[in-house]
């Protein structure tokens, strides 16, 4: 029916009659190069679903390519019947087009019905015959059969069926078609269509002819505005319905919403004429509502608490989490967006490490007086090892302020069989930094940095969960990676503190006196000396990442991405030639949240959670991080 060369989507399509495989392999190609917008929603669907979601995508790209692409509407009505008669075979069990072989599979697995197939091919066929709308009901009609039954059919690939959901991805789904075409108002004049309703229009005093012409005035500023606010009130119908799916699919629909509402907030902020411009979404604001969906998703998924007899420590042990996540949240860490990427009891745990030791820090970092600090370091030992045997609290003036994570911490300690001599070594290397200022050789840094890092990364290897007792030892090396990236980049602040944490015996080599990082920039001997000791982290981040398969595969987007990121802000240094003496380097929050997309949904190997220096790269630009302070 197709004729050679008609439809460009048909080029890489197999022969009619293909098998399962070969039509599966189609439809995941053409779902994932067509349209990239397409490619990173899918994947934020559970894994079991991308096939079945490839080939409903693939029914819908052909169908409407075949109403859009095809310029005789005639030809077009033609090739529209002719893909309904392949649905009905389809239905038949008798599928044939290799779209249609890969789509049997989805719809026996889960019955669905081939009414939301058949309204689909309504709508295409209406853009052959209709080109303008008289009134909102008209447009509302459309919408029913163009955009409906697409969050219908994936409700029925995620095994929803109820009417009040469907009426709910309704509203969901009309406001995103809506949105599109006030974004499209130019685009779709080309094509001969006008979807603004006629009688709104004119009600603005705007006729078919002006927006045809393309008058652009106060007039159709306060269309759009109507249009724009009635669009809004829609998506707004629809959220409930993110709370009555399961949280895998919460991201979807949050990242879908949000990403309609973008279009129409990109209208007001270019000054609503769509009449000669179309407002695009950057590649930025992407990644943001990519990241913010993906925190709420984390955020929705909650966790049952166990069984316990005494509701009162449930409820002591439940504030004493919650109160370590105001903690982190408060922090504005770059672990704060990793532990997202961890299941929620993982995420509850490192959530308690981090407030533990961000409580601890505070105490050694916070005043002047080095006494103060020693007796508040004191009594957050003395509370920790209360907490861990149970003893009667001491009394209040002896108790810390912030001692209630500590019921979440001994929770965490013995759920995941973890040490307490770690947390006792961390407290140590508060102390240290109250009076060690200067360290002699690299063997005596490496001490104050398995205390106040290496403990971090032992900590989390227990939370992330490992089989192999080397895993421990890499754990440890990461962490000191980390250290040294930190301390080279902070270098100068560290110095006005009174700490210089590089060792005495490395600034003799390069002949560098300690007032060197005082300066407002680098000399040649801080440069070769920064140099040296990035090589260092580099070693141990190489020799580090083995870790990542030997942690629960649950665990390793986690790692990667706090290695991932570690390793890139080492990198960044590296490239601006050491320049950490003026404005302070560091990563983008855009980065960042591409970073995090990588770890949801990219291949995490050993070879690819360190990002590339730039002498390893083979282009220009490298892969992730671009070449600038911010």
């Amino acid at each position: 029916m197709l004729r050679r060369g008609e439809l460009h989507i048909a080029d890489r399509a197999p022969a009619s009659g293909c098998s399962v495989e070969e039509a599966q392999k189609y439809t995941r190609w053409l779902a994932t190069h067509h349209y990239e917008n397409f490619n990173v929603a899918s994947w934020l669907l559970p894994a079991e679903l991308h096939q079945h979601f490839y080939n409903l995508y693939a029914y819908c790209r052909w169908a409407d390519d075949l109403g859009d692409e095809i310029p005789e509407p005639a030809r077009a009505l033609q090739l529209l019947n002719w893909w309904e008669h392949e649905l009905n075979a389809c239905y038949d069990g008798r599928p044939a087009h290799p779209v249609f072989v890969a789509l049997r599979e989805t719809i026996v697995a889960k019955d669905i019905p081939e009414q939301e197939f058949a309204d689909l091919l309504k709508a295409f066929r209406q853009d052959q015959k209709i080109k303008r709308y008289p009134n909102w009901t008209t447009l509302l009609h459309y919408c029913e059969y163009s955009a409906n039954p697409v969050g219908r059919l994936v409700l029925y690939l995620c095994g929803y069926r109820d009417e009040h959901r469907q009426r709910l991805s309704d509203a969901t789904c009309t406001a995103l078609q809506l949105a599109n075409f006030w974004q499209d108002v130019s685009r779709d004049m080309e094509k001969g269509r006008i979807y603004i309703p006629l009688d709104e229009a004119v009600a603005h005093g705007i006729s078919e002819k002006d927006i045809l012409e393309r008058h652009f005035d106060d007039r159709y500023i306060s269309l759009m505005k109507l249009l724009i606010a009635r669009t809004r009130a829609m998506f707004a119908e629809g959220v409930p319905l993110s709370k009555m799916v399961d949280a895998r699919l919460k991201v979807d629909l949050e990242l879908f919403s949000k990403g309609g509402i973008a279009v129409l907030d990109a209208i007001e902020e270019m000054g609503y004429d769509t009449l000669h411009r179309r407002p695009s979404i950057s590649k930025t604001k992407q990644v943001r509502l990519l990241g913010r969906a993906l925190v709420t998703r984390a955020v929705a998924t909650n966790r049952k608490p166990e069984d316990l007899q005494n509701s009162i420590a449930v409820n002591s042990l439940a504030d004493s989490y919650q109160e370590c996540q105001r903690i982190v949240k408060a922090a504005h860490s770059n672990f704060y967006y990793a532990f997202f990427l961890l299941p929620k009891p993982k995420r509850d745990a490192l959530t308690a490490l981090y407030a533990f030791m961000r409580l601890v820090d505070d105490v050694a970092d916070e005043g002047d007086n080095v006494a103060d600090k020693q007796r508040g370091l004191a009594k957050w030992r003395a509370a920790f090892d209360r907490a861990l045997t149970q003893r009667s609290n001491a009394p209040l003036n002896e108790e810390p302020n912030g001692v209630s994570v500590l019921p979440a911490l001994v929770d965490t300690m013995q759920h995941y069989s973890m040490p307490s001599r770690y947390l006792h070594d961390l407290i140590s290397g508060a102390e240290m930094d109250l009076t060690v200022h200067t360290y002699p050789t690299f063997e005596r840094l490496k001490e104050y940095c398995y205390r106040v890092a290496g403990t971090v990364g032992l900590t989390c290897t227990h939370v992330f969960g490992f089989r192999d007792s080397h895993a421990l030892d890499l754990a440890e090396k990461l962490g000191l990676a980390f250290q040294l990236t930190n301390i080279i980049r902070d270098v100068r602040e560290d110095y006005k503190l009174g700490r210089v944490y590089l060792p005495e015996e490395d600034l003799a080599r390069y002949n560098v006196s300690p007032a060197s990082f005082g300066l407002s920039e680098a000399t040649l001997g801080a440069r070769e000396l920064l140099r040296f000791e990035a090589e260092r982290a580099w070693l141990l981040y190489k020799q580090g990442a083995a870790l990542l398969n030997l942690i629960d595969e649950d665990s390793r987007g986690t790692l990667w991405l706090l290695t991932h990121t570690y390793s890139a802000l080492l990198a960044r240094i590296e490239s601006q030639e050491f320049a950490v003496f003026g404005e302070r380097v560091s990563l983008s929050r855009a980065e960042k949240m591409v970073f995090i997309a990588k770890a949801r949904f990219g291949r995490l190997t050993e070879e690819n959670i360190i990002e590339k220096r730039d002498r390893d790269r083979r282009r220009p630009g490298g892969t992730g991080v671009r070449r600038r302070v911010s």
